[in-house]
């Protein structure tokens, strides 16, 4: 069967990376009120099935496990969409790895479900760290899917660069590194309280990465690249704004006293890590599409996924009416 751009194939993992945002938003602010522990057990939530536990009234009562619960249940919505993801792409998606990878989208959200209920089980705060983490990296996994089923993935051989060398490349992938060890960091300053001052001089390197990176997609001159790199870039410097005032929320500044569990600073360390997880997503996905022009710079037109299939009859019949003249022809002779 022929690869092609599927719209509404698109569309869908589009939308379930959308969908994603949802127990990952929850998820932080649980993080912020620390309410990972509102309940001691899990699938259950205080010996209730899951969706039969009376959710609304828990917001009057103890709002932590309003929002505990809320970050399960949102869970379950995400479940249920890759479910649907992996059955749309294996009945619809023509290539056979692109079918195991919406089966893997499953996998993995299966898998960091299971994780965050042995973080309440086992009550570690290592797990809900390790599961911060993890949910960042599925965030840009399923990002990753949607933009192989884009149109632009398709047309990526459409793309000549104007300038390209191996910079543009090897910036990427240092933007994805250092992008990923501040994520650590703010994650080891938003769990244990630790590394503040590492988190705060990695900002810089990732704001020089980011640069370089900004500098690479200019240069080569391909809008496929340009977009994101700019989307990149005022992610970054939004995020560091935000860093700001989240320190400020946290810790004061002059005239200004911290109030702990103060709705400014709630909102602060919130938004702080979901933006993070959007600046970590753009990242990779820039790095993703800099390896698929790369690829198909190298790559004979028959391998490459193209938006009518690999095969172009007009590419065939004129290479065999150019065999079929003399040698002195071809060379621009005449007869």
């Amino acid at each position: 069967m022929t690869a092609h751009y599927q719209p509404g194939l698109h569309r869908f993992a589009v939308l379930t990376a959308v969908v994603a945002l949802l127990p990952i938003t929850v998820g932080a602010l649980v993080t912020t009120l620390g309410a990972g522990m509102a309940f001691l057990d899990w699938p259950s939530s205080d010996s209730h099935n899951m969706f039969l536990y009376p959710w609304f009234q828990s917001l009057r009562l103890n709002p932590d496990k309003f929002v505990e619960h809320g970050h399960r249940l949102a869970g379950i919505v995400i479940g249920l969409v890759s479910i649907a993801l992996a059955v749309t792409f294996w009945l619809k998606e023509s290539r056979t790895w692109a079918r195991w990878l919406g089966l893997a989208v499953l996998v993995l959200v299966v898998g960091q479900g299971i994780l965050g209920g042995q973080r309440v089980l086992l009550d570690a705060r290592g797990l809900a760290l390790l599961h911060g983490l993890l949910a960042s990296w599925l965030f840009a996994f399923i990002s990753c899917v949607a933009l192989m089923t884009s149109r632009g993935w398709y047309n990526a051989a459409d793309n000549k660069p104007e300038e390209w060398n191996l910079g543009t490349g090897i910036s990427a992938v240092v933007a994805v590194v250092a992008i990923q060890l501040q994520y650590v960091l703010g994650g080891l300053l938003r769990h244990n309280g630790m590394a503040l001052f590492e988190h705060l001089g990695m900002a810089c390197l990732v704001l020089l990465a980011v640069m370089w990176v900004w500098v690479g997609a200019y240069c080569s001159g391909i809008r496929w690249l340009r977009g994101n790199a700019n989307l990149l870039a005022i992610g970054v410097v939004l995020q560091i704004g935000l860093g700001v005032l989240t320190f400020v929320a946290k810790f004061g500044f002059g005239d200004y006293v911290a109030v702990q569990q103060s709705l400014f600073q709630i909102w602060t360390r919130t938004s702080h890590t979901v933006l993070g997880m959007f600046v970590w997503m753009l990242a990779v996905v820039y790095l993703l599409r800099v390896f698929r022009i790369m690829w198909v710079r190298y790559q004979p037109v028959s391998s490459i996924d193209r938006p009518h299939g690999g095969f172009n009859p007009t590419n065939v019949l004129n290479k065999t009416n150019l065999n079929l003249v003399s040698p002195s022809l071809q060379a621009g002779g005449t007869p």
